[in-house]
């Protein structure tokens, strides 16, 4: 479980970077990392209760 939490949280920083620099669209960008970061099973974690 905790891979499948890392490979998402991968996928959501990544396209958080592509959102801010390639559609120059910095809010959704920044929500997207943030959601990243939230979803990653490392520190800060929403599924770990």
């Amino acid at each position: 479980m905790a891979t499948l939490l890392w490979i998402i949280a991968v996928i959501l920083v990544i396209s958080g970077i592509y959102v801010i620099l390639a559609r120059r669209d910095l809010l959704w960008g920044i929500v997207l990392i943030v959601i990243g970061f939230l979803v990653g099973p490392g520190g800060v974690s929403i599924f770990n209760v």
